[in-house]
């Protein structure tokens, strides 16, 4: 099932897409797709698209991100193997965590915008984990899919130069403005089988940069759940971004960094396409 939030900035509706790409008005069902929806509605949208309760609507125009009123986005550094060895670092031996604002969060295909004074902005197609429900001290990984409601495309946007030779921690180039594109839906857990076996790619400016696989994680995703909960709680609209695969321009001295006027498009099997058109901040 896919979840997803369509209209026009400010002003988007939640929806339900079924398996030949309709989409359905879930407002008699939840006001919108956040926190409330994935926690506890889930099984209701389920049987009211399945019994055909919901109405139609026109192909979307835009989406919005797919999901409201983010709790916290937690995100996960140096997670593939292949991204490690491309900008020269050791695999860590636990996860690196560190945090997105929800307000950098924008729907899949909205205007990314280059910092002022930035010369090293940055592309990471990540794929994003959507909790469920509360996840605190969970015992082992195993216990992690019973709190992970869906998945979906994150683009981890970030300024290079601010994240790493400015001084302090990372936060200074991940969370400019516009800096996390979200979308275009959740897709619910029950249809993605294996979230280890899911190809990623992005392109910029027609240009393949990035082909990867969710096999080549250091950290799975059930681990990063388990492993997060030991340090934070995870509540229901949490999202947890899980790295990025090789190809990124830090890590090859073949590709530029993004500068204005730029196009990204990303793309996660089963979880849709993003394009986002770069402005100047």
């Amino acid at each position: 099932m896919r979840l997803a939030r369509i209209g026009t900035a400010g002003q988007e509706i939640p929806v339900v897409g079924d398996s030949a790409g309709r989409w359905f008005d879930v407002r008699p069902i939840v006001a919108d797709i956040d926190a409330a929806a994935i926690a506890g509605r889930l099984e209701r949208i389920s049987a009211a698209l399945a019994a055909g309760e919901l109405t139609e609507v026109p192909a979307p125009q835009r989406f919005g991100p797919a999901l409201a009123d983010i709790g916290k986005v937690v995100c996960i550094g140096l997670n593939y193997s292949d991204h490690a060895a491309e900008t020269g670092a050791k695999p860590p031996s636990e996860p690196i965590v560190f945090l997105k604002t929800p307000d950098t969060v924008i729907g899949p295909d909205d205007q990314v915008l280059v910092p002022r004074k930035s010369s090293k902005t940055d592309y990471e197609i990540e794929l994003a984990i959507v909790i469920g429900s509360e996840a605190r001290y969970l015992d082992s990984p195993e216990d992690a899919p019973a709190v992970i409601a869906g998945y979906a495309i994150s683009n981890d946007v970030s300024e290079r130069e601010f994240q790493s030779e400015r001084g302090g921690q990372w936060d200074k180039g991940k969370n400019c403005e516009t800096f996390n594109p979200f979308g275009p839906w959740v897709l619910t857990a029950d249809e993605v089988p294996d979230p280890q076996a899911l190809g990623l790619r992005t392109w910029v400016n027609g240009e393949l940069r990035q082909d990867g696989n969710t096999a080549n994680m250091i950290f799975g995703v059930n681990h990063l759940v388990w492993y997060v909960s030991q340090f934070m709680v995870l509540r229901a609209g949490d999202i947890v971004n899980t790295g990025t695969p090789a190809g990124v321009a830090m890590g090859t001295n073949d590709f530029a960094f993004l500068q204005e006027g730029d196009v990204m498009e990303l793309e996660i099997d089963g979880l849709g396409r993003q394009r986002q058109e770069l402005g100047q901040a």
